[in-house]
């Protein structure tokens, strides 16, 4: 009977001390299970909510990616559903990944408490130095503050390191085939009016290639989360930036709704003309994402208002495989009417709305945070920008990275990259230069070898401009506002505020009337835009969402000074 109490008073302290380990260490106690290893690597998974292309398990640079740093994760993404819905079905069985991108949904999984807070690992350790170089404090305490002192995500795309090296428009623009401006004797084209024009008289005169497949003149994505390319350009036509959830007003400092400007009446206007000429594709209102970008692999699409990051790595290599760099893009910083200031490129904006998470069903906190870290690193980056040293790359004499002609071939192949390059492209990263101060992070954007990439066709293309890169025809603007990109505070809204409940009903009533408006005959489309907007301003409370985002803007304005 003693021995008998003596192990129950035994038991009953081993579940305290248990529990007092537990209250004491929150992540840490989870970093004590550890993740599931194979091969002698940790095994993590990711799910990001966009669309993308899964590595296969065996690609090379993700099994060297995790031999160097003893972690490997295989990353989903987002197929058949809206990223709110995926993310709700997650919430609602309480089953997540080890690291998440909730995209637009990223409030339902704060609010959920599916996300661990990061702050103090980040912030108050020197633990990931790497991790905590990607901001400025200024930068940090805006993240925090979004989110009452909390750091839940880490956002990935925000970050430049010692100066930019960029070549090529990887934010929003109107984009043109090659070959039209070639064909117009290389122009200069400003408004939205002479895009158009110059679209209409090369298909008048250039129905179809010289295969005889038909040129189609324009495409708007609008499948799921892509529907940005219908709505938003309203904003860049009036000459704002892509703060892209409203426009702001740099005087006031009060947002208001682009959706209702003239400038909006008008584009849609434009477009509806060029619908029914049939230079407008009759399917892109319906048309999936990957159907897009076959579409635009195939090289008869003229023109589309896109970001770059949705169709360079994917359309534009086939292209270029294909031998079709005449039918390759250039970017447009368009405007309404002749004089507005463009501002379609300028400098990296802080998403400090959505990021990358590391969930609470996550084994190890502190070994995720450390392989993120492992990946910002000059090796790290070396692996996931340009691959093996002496297999993807060489190195000169004096430490500058170099590509041969057959290490380029490979990279131009989407067949041979998906097998062998893997950049882990949704998790933190940054551009400019890699930690050594001399090797751009991205291959493109390494001097020499964006010269050497170029086709002679491209050589001479940039030579009839005057140009030495893709981003020399566009126009940059030196300064982004303290509030910019407002589109940011929106993903950590929670679904249930009246202000996100009007975001969403604004949006459903966009999706539902714009290609509405736009297929319209043109003799109806001053009543059709009137029923539009009739809808839009009796039926969505957007005002109660702009007043919300005008508090928003404040806000950063008082944390920034």
């Amino acid at each position: 009977m003693k021995m008998k109490k003596i192990a129950k008073i035994f038991t009953v302290a081993l579940v305290g001390a248990a529990i007092l380990s537990g209250c004491s260490s929150g992540g840490d106690k989870e970093t004590k299970k550890g993740a599931p290893k194979k091969d002698g690597v940790e095994q993590y998974t990711a799910f990001m909510a966009t669309s993308g292309k899964e590595i296969p398990s065996d690609n090379r640079l993700h099994q060297r990616i995790g031999k160097e740093f003893g972690r490997s994760v295989q990353v989903s993404w987002l197929t058949g559903q809206t990223a709110k819905e995926r993310v709700g079905v997650m919430i609602a069985g309480k089953k997540y990944p080890d690291f998440i991108d909730g995209g637009d949904a990223t409030g339902q999984l704060v609010k959920a408490g599916a996300l661990v807070p990061l702050e103090k690992y980040i912030l108050e350790t020197d633990d990931y130095p790497n991790i905590k170089k990607l901001f400025t404090d200024q930068q940090w305490n805006l993240i925090k503050n979004t989110h009452k002192g909390h750091i839940y995500y880490i956002p990935q795309f925000s970050s430049t390191n010692k100066k930019s090296m960029t070549t090529q428009q990887n934010s929003e623009a109107f984009w043109i085939q090659k070959r039209v401006l070639e064909w117009a004797k290389y122009p200069k084209i400003e408004t939205i009016d002479q895009y158009f024009d110059l679209i209409d008289d090369y298909l008048a005169a250039n129905p179809t290639d010289k295969s005889g497949q038909k040129n189609i003149g324009f495409e708007v994505l609008t499948d799921d989360t892509k529907y940005f390319c219908l709505e938003n350009p309203p904003q860049f036509l009036a000459g704002y930036p892509n703060d892209g959830k409203a426009i702001i007003d740099v005087k006031t400092h009060k947002a208001k709704a682009y959706e209702t400007t003239d400038v909006a009446k008008r584009y849609y206007k434009l477009l509806g003309e060029q619908y029914h000429k049939g230079v407008i594709d009759r399917d892109t209102f319906t048309m999936k994402y990957d159907q897009y970008i076959s579409k635009l692999s195939s090289g008869n699409v003229i023109g589309m208002v896109d970001q770059g990051w949705d169709f360079i790595n994917t359309a534009v290599p086939s292209l270029v495989a294909a031998g079709k760099d005449d039918r390759t893009y250039v970017p447009l910083d368009l405007v309404m009417d002749k004089g507005t200031e463009p501002k379609y490129f300028g400098p990296k904006e802080l998403n400090n709305g959505a990021g990358l998470g590391i969930t609470v069903n996550n084994p190890d906190v502190k070994g995720s945070l450390k392989f993120i870290d492992d990946l910002l690193s000059q090796k790290g980056m070396e692996l996931r920008m340009w691959g093996e040293k002496g297999v993807d790359y060489k190195v000169d004499d004096n430490g500058m990275f170099y590509r041969t002609e057959e290490q380029r071939k490979n990279n131009k192949d989407p067949n041979w990259v998906n097998k062998n390059m893997d950049s882990y492209g949704y998790f933190p990263q940054y551009d400019g230069l890699l930690p050594d101060g001399k090797n751009a992070v991205s291959v493109g954007e390494q001097p020499s070898e964006f010269k050497e990439s170029l086709s002679d066709y491209d050589k001479k293309f940039l030579k009839a401009y005057g140009w030495d890169k893709w981003t020399d025809g566009l126009h940059y603007y030196e300064k982004n506002q303290a509030w910019y990109p407002i589109w940011s505070a929106t993903n950590s809204w929670s679904s249930s505020e009246p202000y996100a409940i009007a975001m969403q009903k604004m949006d459903d009533v966009k999706k539902a009337w714009l290609p509405k408006v736009v297929m319209a005959k043109p003799s109806e489309y001053k009543t059709e835009w009137d029923k539009y907007m009739k809808e839009f301003k009796t039926k969505t409370n957007y005002q109660t969402y702009l007043d919300e985002l005008t508090k928003e803007v404040q806000r950063r304005i008082d944390n920034a000074k």
